[in-house]
């Protein structure tokens, strides 16, 4: 495991690259973080995306900053973003092309997992043809789209989402999802029941630390709460899409377990 710089967008950004034991080849998972930032949660994700046999590359589009408590700064940053589609898509490039980059990488099997913005921009590049052989996005931001755009899909797509997030609701998802089925993309959809935009977030204390309960004491955009129990229900779900899609090992080594 190690941090990982690289020029884009006018940022020096910081990914956090993990790698499984051994030697290669590996499948190679891209992911997209949330709008708030890089942090822990992601970071866990790669490892454990490593655990699994994948090597993971979660990679960073605010230079190395988090906006935890300052959802003002976050939508500044993220909304001109989702707004541009060659902007996300260049961004997205430039991480793929570090993780390809990596020795013992397979380049023909690749899978892209993102949260909020981060599943925009892995979106993004499935669109633009990048020959992803399975895309998961949790909560991503969507847009009004046409079949046409999405027929250079190369792979499988999970979509997944709370019942109770009002940023990408049930609908939304089932729309698009639709429109990924007229393209002729094998998709599927997961809706938790009562969970909440970025269901998995687990609150913090100020200085960083996991807070007790499901409420988040730090400022947010309306509409966010954390739910542990649908959280390992939502990793599983993207296990299990990547070993369909890629091969890997399902359980992780010993000690290690989804969070």
């Amino acid at each position: 495991m190690r941090e990982v710089t690289y020029d884009v967008d006018g940022l020096t950004m910081v990914a956090h690259l993990a790698l499984p034991q051994g030697e290669g080849p590996w499948p190679a998972v891209l992911i997209g973080h949330d709008g708030i930032g890089l942090d822990d949660y992601q970071r866990r994700r790669a490892d454990e995306l490593a655990d699994h046999g994948y090597a993971a590359l979660a990679m960073d589009y605010h230079g190395g900053q988090l906006f935890t408590g300052r959802p003002e700064a976050m939508l500044a940053r993220v909304m001109p973003l989702l707004a541009d589609a060659e902007r996300m898509q260049a961004i997205g490039r430039a991480a793929l092309d570090v993780l390809l980059a990596v020795p013992g990488v397979d380049t023909g099997r690749l899978a892209a997992l993102g949260y909020g913005a981060g599943g925009r921009i892995v979106l993004e590049l499935a669109r633009a043809a990048v020959p992803f052989k399975a895309v998961a996005v949790v909560h991503p931001g969507l847009q009004d789209v046409d079949a046409e755009d999405w027929t250079n899909v190369a792979g499988a797509v999970l979509l997944c989402t709370g019942s109770d997030d009002p940023l990408c609701t049930p609908d939304q998802a089932l729309t698009f999802g639709r429109t990924l089925g007229d393209a002729g993309v094998d998709w599927r959809l997961n809706v938790y029941g009562g969970a909440q935009h970025a269901f998995w977030a687990q609150p913090t204390n100020p200085d960083g630390s996991p807070a007790d309960g499901t409420t988040h004491s730090q400022p947010t955009v309306p509409g966010v709460g954390y739910h542990p129990t649908h959280t390992p229900r939502a990793w599983r779900a993207v296990l299990d899409l990547f070993e369909e899609a890629l091969g890997g090992r399902n359980d992780a080594r010993p000690g290690s377990r989804p969070r």
